[in-house]
């Protein structure tokens, strides 16, 4: 079944809050963080099963957009920001001092772009757009585990 094209923009760009100016990718991640503070409490299982459609539905809708594009990672595709925010956000209180690590690491993570992300965000069919921000939620989601254990 083929979709309207206007699906996979809503959906990549997440109801077009990545049309927003100056920095979609941070109001993208934003959106993220208080939709989830605002969804009941779930256990990691369903939380993760979650994350892994929306990562799926990303996966296809970005690929689209950028074909229809011809832009390998248009800048208003931010369902990528909302999964890596959300891997983020997979273990961590609702409390605005873990909300807030978690914005800060993974935006720092995500802008940086450590080894491997440079590298992923250069796979194609949608790979890159999504891939680069799954590993900048692991890394910020790996520093709220130590961060969690040690206190």
């Amino acid at each position: 079944m083929k979709l309207p094209v206007q699906v996979y923009y809503w959906i990549a760009t997440v109801f077009f809050i990545g049309y927003l100016p100056l920095a979609p990718g941070t109001w993208g991640s934003a959106a993220s963080l208080l939709t989830w503070y605002f969804i009941p409490e779930m256990n990691v299982i369903v939380f993760s099963s979650i994350i892994i459609i929306l990562f799926m539905l990303g996966l296809i809708s970005a690929k689209k957009v950028a074909e229809h594009e011809n832009n390998p990672d248009p800048s208003k595709v931010i369902i990528d920001e909302w999964v890596g925010m959300w891997i983020a956000l997979l273990i961590v209180p609702k409390t605005w001092q873990w909300m807030a690590g978690s914005f800060l690491l993974f935006r720092f993570f995500d802008i940086s772009k450590f080894f491997p992300m440079r590298q992923i965000e250069k796979l194609k069919k949608g790979w890159g757009i999504m891939l680069d921000d799954v590993v900048a939620g692991i890394y910020s989601l790996l520093i709220l585990l130590i961060i969690r254990n040690i206190r």
